[in-house]
């Protein structure tokens, strides 16, 4: 079929050549009126017209000014077949991994590690890499069940939302098209041994000239140079790693906090007989009623709810020239883990009894430590409890999480001599300290508020009459 197709060349431009046979001749300004009533129009982007929009109306004359008329000749319908389906076939088969959507205040990550290898099949949703961000570390998951194909990025790289890092086929021909380039690497692999045989060959070679050399030259210089000269160790026995998001984050917002907040630390003692008594009888039947462990941590977290209400500018924050009081109570819990320091957030905790707060605080950890805890679990805060005592600290004095105004140090329980009732007896006895925001907190405020922290862990029958 023949067609005859025109285009208008704007500023003097030549359009480019289209596939398949083409004939074209340059004409001068005239008429042009169809004389069959069946006309070919391609589209924009179609097949081998892609570069050509214009449409032709059937019946109607068309003058045109300097223009150059192209005629299209299409062979048979079976080659225009083949020219139109790899099209198709490639735009189906393969899919992008991108980075998915990391929270409202990261903007983005370090791709920290690959899951999987090219030639690797993977599901649907299953994780092929690993970003890590300021606070957690998210799974980067293949939208479609295939084979991976290859890797656009490298471990290390700075990524955003909705990067592409991996391009699977979702056909067995992705197998194809990476097997054999692993087997290429690995035939080019071996030539490399070879190379490092020769020069170890031609090393003995100089080492023997040393050798015939020492016995020339016996000089006691040497010994006075290494006396005076410092012995530096090799830089061998050193390692260089660069520091994790996470790492960093922890590191900036302490300095942050040394730098903005006037740091005090007040100290206290605090008698854990009760408070050990009381999980020691009860813990039996707190875990078959409620299926938690009754901890120690619990009782502290209900202290510190007690002192934040008595004294709740503790639960305040300066926010510029104002000072905001939170009538709410959202207490922060401290978790180290292999990766960083982590705080995840026990909401409302006011409302809270003790077997909420301990199934609370077993859910958080077990996130915390397998890295599945969410941004969401850590935002916010108004007060945050650190229990050093679990690594065997005796004192400390914890540094503020901002932007909060106060901090609260558990230690070690160690049994020493105390006088009690005019006798001395062994207690076990834990040091805890309180480190404040002196610009909003004065000592006053925070000696009553550890106060009332020794108070209640000393007497737990305090929260139940409330005094």
């Amino acid at each position: 079929m023949l067609s005859s197709i025109r285009r208008r060349v704007a500023n003097g431009a030549s359009s480019s050549p289209i596939l398949g046979p083409l004939f074209y001749r340059a004409s001068t300004p005239r008429d042009y009126s169809t004389a069959r009533n069946e006309i070919i129009l391609l589209a924009r982007g179609c097949g081998t017209g892609q570069n050509f929009g214009h449409c032709i109306l059937l019946g109607h004359s068309v003058n045109l000014r300097p223009t150059r008329e192209f005629r299209v000749s299409f062979q048979s319908e079976p080659s225009m077949s083949m020219l139109s389906r790899p099209f198709s076939s490639d735009s189906g088969d393969l899919v992008d991994a991108v980075v998915p959507f990391m929270g409202e205040s990261i903007s983005d990550g370090t791709l920290a590690t690959f899951l999987k290898k090219p030639g690797d099949f993977v599901q649907v949703d299953e994780p092929i890499a690993q970003v890590e961000t300021d606070k957690v570390t998210i799974d980067v998951a293949s939208p479609e069940a295939g084979v991976i194909q290859k890797f656009v990025a490298n471990e290390g790289d700075t990524v955003e939302p909705g990067t592409k890092i991996a391009v699977i086929s979702k056909s067995s021909e992705g197998i194809a098209h990476v097997a054999p380039s692993e087997e290429t690497s690995k035939k080019a692999a071996p030539p490399a041994p070879p190379e490092e045989k020769t020069e170890e060959k031609s090393k003995p070679v100089p080492e023997a000239a040393p050798v015939s050399a020492k016995p020339k030259a016996p000089s006691p210089p040497p010994p006075k140079q290494s006396a005076t000269e410092p012995q530096l160790p090799p830089k061998e026995r050193e390692r260089r790693v660069p520091m994790t998001r996470l790492r960093k984050r922890v590191a900036t917002r302490l300095k942050d906090s040394q730098n903005t907040f006037a740091l005090l630390t007040t100290f206290n003692e605090v008698d854990m007989t009760n408070l050990m008594k009381l999980r020691s009888e009860y813990k039996d039947a707190f875990a078959e009623k409620h299926g938690v462990k009754l901890g120690l941590m619990s009782g502290f977290v209900m202290a510190a709810v007690s002192g934040l209400q008595n004294q709740p500018i503790i639960n305040a924050v300066i926010d510029g020239d104002d000072i905001i009081y939170r009538d709410y109570i959202d207490i922060s819990i401290a978790v180290g883990t292999p990766k960083g320091l982590v705080v995840p957030v026990i909401r409302n905790a006011d409302k809270m009894n003790f077997a909420d707060i301990e199934t609370e605080i077993n859910t958080l950890a077990k996130k915390a430590n397998d890295g599945s805890i969410s941004i969401d679990e850590m935002a916010g805060g108004t007060f945050t409890i650190s229990n050093g005592g679990v690594y065997g600290s005796l004192l400390s004095t914890p540094i503020i999480n901002p932007p909060q105004s106060a901090i609260l140090g558990m230690h070690s329980i160690i049994s020493r001599p105390m006088v009690v009732g005019g006798e001395i007896v062994p207690r076990p006895m834990m040091y805890i300290a309180l480190t404040y925001d002196h610009r909003l907190i004065d000592g006053r405020e925070a000696v009553f508020f550890l106060r009332r922290i020794k108070d209640v862990v000393e007497d737990p029958r305090r929260l139940l009459l409330d005094i």
